[in-house]
């Protein structure tokens, strides 16, 4: 791209792209491809200008060669999502600019007799929407609303029901913009992608490919845990498929041959092989968008009761407005209680605050899929962590391979891997990470993959019954034999250990070096000082691994050897004990301690049905985003609180100002609805810079 510079600081460079005009999606693709670059931390596109800001940490000439070899093609247009939000923040700007046009021509450009008329014909909506509320029988804002317009208008006094109408335009739109670009990036972030697929051969062979290079009608094996890529039909298997990302369902759908599955759900439980249909995904963002605008359940206690409050308060502010005019017969006074209500900035105010926060979350790698699940975090006493992936690292490894039998140690880790990457999990990764550091390729000679949840995985190969897994699966429910006695005692104390049987009979030992996070006691010691008395770590480990780590990490209390029934019936039981609880994991073995919590937090590079039933999600780069999430969650419920008290005591003490006479209405309407519009905007801001102050 030919480009010229206009300004440039350390590490910081401003170009121009020589081109007429730049539309939307060429900004996207400017912004996205200069963005993947290495060493660019942040690229500002201005469309208007066709001017780029580029911030990088990467040597000059990196930024410059990327800069010099970009165009609008395919390439580049791929590396942009199906949304963006800079469409949208363009439609809501235009609004907002023609909003403020439009009412400066009508007050100063317009004749008299034009104005009236415009202004009728505008408070039309306004009356109607009130007189629908009260053929409904309603007592809402939008009565409030065409009251205050009416009267005004009748009395004669078009600048009132003028400012009226302009700021509920402006707060409409504003109130509108606010939701849908929270919305909007809460759905962007929840499009969570899936970069490798097994794909079947013709022969009937698993491949693993990049999801990139599957075309229509290609064959992809999806497993217990995993993400379905792409939208398509089953034509082999039975599995029980999680939608809830999709249509808001909590129980899992049955998939059988000849149903249609659709990408981005998650198969829970069982297999199926899909002839993918639509390489797009029919639409995820679309249907992510729809389940967020429709779902409940996705509101806060306090966004509810400020809808209920403003309701209440109605028929309050009517009442008010006629007993002031049947005491003093002053219609002026009584206007101008009209003029103010408390319904408009509760229900602004609170839903902003909560999307702006969700919204916030987002901006630091937290995927939050609903209010109530904020307040949950707030109000919780208890946490719950899982230790594999969550206190320890996301990426444990292979220390040591110990075979028996005389069986070749190499062989039996390359087997373990064939096994092991058909289900995500860190300590499979592990595994087959290990395999690829030493070479071992390894081909698919085994059939059918059976995967026992929490437990591990069987198949046969050569004939024989392979298992690798727990000790309790291996060796107990199994039955596998151990062939000396001695090595199997000693096995090394400070790993976790994976269990290979052939046969029958345990082939090798893989002993997992599972890391402790390093800022893993911190986290737990400042959870303990931001108001959480119990912190609890629950583990499938064998009490010796399970006890060092806790004593290490601080916990108040710990589990070892629990299964997935184990880690939810304890919530079920602290919910019981009037504790709200949230848990914390990463695997397929979580999934129901993280249902059952009020707040499941996932580890983002944890299994995809882990992510899709977590109520939140958290970046696996360190768990300080816990601390970041709980302050969040804090500072929301503190700025909701903060605004019930100011709404109420200002609109109040308009009320008492107008009763008095000492606020005409047009003063009075301003005020309430100036007001309104500060609150709103003061509940974009930032919450941490609101909680400093």
């Amino acid at each position: 791209m030919k480009c010229q510079i206009l300004h440039e600081t350390k590490d910081r460079i401003r170009v121009h792209f020589c081109q007429k005009r730049m539309t939307l999606r060429q900004a996207d693709m400017a912004e996205y491809a200069l963005s993947a670059v290495s060493g660019v931390t942040k690229v500002t596109v201005f469309d208007r200008t066709c001017d780029v800001i580029v911030h990088y940490t990467c040597p000059r000439k990196s930024v410059i060669a990327a800069l010099r070899a970009f165009s609008y093609n395919d390439r580049t247009a791929a590396l942009v999502p199906e949304q963006t939000g800079r469409a949208l923040n363009r439609a809501y700007e235009e609004k907002l600019v023609t909003a403020v046009i439009r009412r400066v021509l009508h007050k100063f450009l317009l004749p008299l007799p034009l104005r009236r008329v415009l202004s009728v014909i505008k408070a039309v909506p306004y009356i109607l929407k009130g007189l629908r509320c009260l053929l409904k029988g309603r007592l809402e804002v939008a009565v409030l609303d065409a009251a205050a317009i009416t009267v005004s208008m009748l009395r004669g006094d078009l600048q009132t029901a003028g400012s009226v109408m302009f700021l509920l335009h402006i707060g409409d739109i504003l109130d509108e913009w606010t939701h849908k670009k929270s919305v909007d990036d809460l759905a962007r972030t929840m499009s969570l992608g899936v970069e490798q697929v097994w794909m079947q051969t013709e022969d009937g062979t698993e491949v693993l490919v990049p999801v990139s290079q599957i075309q229509k009608g290609d064959r992809v094996i999806v497993r217990t845990g995993s993400m379905i890529p792409l939208d398509g039909i089953v034509i082999a298997g039975d599995a029980m498929v999680n939608q809830s990302s999709m249509t808001g369902e909590s129980v899992p759908v049955h998939k059988s041959e000849g149903a249609y599955v659709y990408a981005g759900t998650v198969v829970e439980d069982g297999e199926c092989t899909v002839c993918v249909e639509n390489l797009q995904g029919s639409g995820r963002y679309d249907r992510i968008v729809k389940m967020i605008e429709e779902s409940e359940q996705m509101k806060s206690a306090a966004e509810s009761k400020a809808a209920h409050l403003a309701d209440k308060l109605v028929p309050w502010s009517l009442g008010g407005t006629l007993l002031t005019w049947l005491l003093t017969g002053n219609a002026t006074k009584a206007v101008s209680i009209l003029m103010v209500d408390f319904s408009c900035a509760l229900k602004l105010a609170m839903p902003i605050s909560v999307l702006s926060a969700m919204r916030q979350c987002s901006g630091d790698g937290i995927t939050v899929k609903g209010g109530k699940f904020l307040e949950a975090v707030a109000e919780a006493d208890t946490v719950v962590f899982d230790k594999t992936g969550t206190l320890t690292h996301s990426q444990p490894h292979v220390a040591q391979v110990i075979p028996f039998g005389g069986r070749d140690e190499a062989e039996m880790l390359r087997l373990a891997a064939c096994l092991e990457e058909h289900y995500p999990h860190s300590i499979a990764n592990a595994v087959v990470a290990a395999a690829a550091e030493r070479g071992l390729l390894h081909e698919e000679r085994h059939s059918k993959v059976e995967y026992v949840v929490a437990h591990g995985i069987s198949s046969m190969v050569d004939g024989e019954r392979v298992v690798i897994g727990s000790y309790h699966f291996v060796v107990e429910d199994e039955q596998c034999k151990i062939p000396d006695e001695h090595i199997f005692r000693h096995l090394p104390k400070e790993y976790s250990h994976l269990y290979l049987a052939i046969g029958g009979e345990i082939a090798a030992v893989i002993c997992i070096e599972d890391p402790l996070r390093d800022e893993a006691p911190e986290v737990i010691r400042l959870l303990h000082e931001a108001g959480l008395s119990n912190i609890v770590m629950m583990t499938g480990d064998n009490e010796r691994t399970a006890k060092a780590v806790a004593e290490k990490v601080g916990v108040d209390a710990y589990f070892s050897e629990v299964l997935p029934e184990d880690k939810a019936a304890f919530i079920r039981t602290e919910h019981e004990a009037g504790r709200r609880v949230i848990m914390i994991g990463d695997g397929v073995n979580d999934s129901p301690a993280l249902s059952e919590a009020d707040a499941g937090i996932a580890i983002s590079t944890g299994a995809a049905i882990a992510r899709e039933i977590a109520d939140i999600t958290i970046s696996a780069n360190d768990l300080y985003a816990l601390l970041r999430l709980k302050n969040l969650s804090d500072a929301l419920m503190q700025r909701i609180h903060w605004n019930y008290r100011t709404i109420i005591g200002f609109n109040l003490g308009l009320i008492l100002l107008g009763a008095f006479g000492l606020l005409p209405p047009a003063t009075s309407a301003l005020l309430h609805n100036a007001s309104t519009l500060a609150i709103g905007l003061k509940s974009m801001t930032d919450l941490r810079t609101a909680q400093r102050g």
